[in-house]
């Protein structure tokens, strides 16, 4: 909630429109709610966001520089597809910046933090024994960036959120071969051993949890790697 001034009236959000669409779309591609080859067209995101053409339009020149979104001939964009090389490559990234990242934020994280990690980590567990991916790939997003975030490198989260972007529509084959049980999904994922790391203060402890379910989740995703080219795309 917006705070009060001392007339009584409610401060007015500040953040412009164009910035907020932005923002609702790196969230929409990190937490995988897009797929891979799948085709945006900034009327159809512009209704459903409830804006005009021209916020969501900016947004998408903005990821287009990111490489989160490749432009289509006809005005419209796609969530790009990507050689298995370059997704390794990508990993191979995503492995030093979170682990260095889970490891400064455990130094950093006092009570009400730690709270609000372990908070999302229930919800995480909850959300893969409801079986549903969308959910889980949301919580999923949110229990990792809340420890990011405290990290104390606001350029390691922009690296990390940069990446994230490009990898996150493809954290959705991690529901391939548990779509009878997503909860099964479980045995691959390691984030209640990271937070038990990070309540004991171990950040080396925490650094090797979070590599380890990067590289289990990897390992899953190529098995059936919808998305994924065994060579380039033309243009990458």
């Amino acid at each position: 909630m917006a705070d009060k001034t001392q007339f009584g009236l409610t401060a007015l959000d500040t953040v412009p429109l164009h910035e907020k669409v932005y923002l609702e779309l790196v969230r929409a591609l990190m937490s995988g709610q897009f797929q891979p080859g799948q085709k945006l067209t900034s009327r159809k995101l512009a209704k459903e966001l409830g804006t005009s053409d021209m916020p969501v339009r900016s947004a998408f020149m903005r990821l287009q520089a990111l490489r989160a979104l490749s432009p289509m001939p006809n005005g419209s964009v796609e969530v790009p597809t990507i050689s298995a090389d370059r997704f390794q490559q990508l990993t191979d990234v995503r492995t030093i910046l979170e682990g260095n990242a889970t490891e400064l934020a455990t130094k950093l994280i006092n009570g009400n933090n730690l709270r609000a990690i372990r908070r999302h980590c229930t919800e995480l567990t909850q959300a893969a024994r409801s079986g549903d991916i969308d959910d889980y790939l949301r919580k999923n997003h949110d229990f990792k960036f809340s420890i990011y975030r405290h990290c104390g490198n606001e350029q390691m989260i922009f690296l990390i959120e940069t990446v994230w972007m490009q990898v996150g529509p493809f954290l959705r084959n991690l529901r391939i071969g548990f779509e009878d049980d997503l909860a099964g999904i479980l045995e691959i994922d390691y984030h209640e051993e990271v937070v038990a790391a990070i309540e004991a203060g171990d950040g080396k402890r925490a650094h090797a949890a979070i590599v380890r379910e990067i590289d289990q989740a990897v390992t899953q995703i190529l098995r059936r790697p919808a998305g994924v080219t065994e060579a380039c795309p033309s243009g990458e």
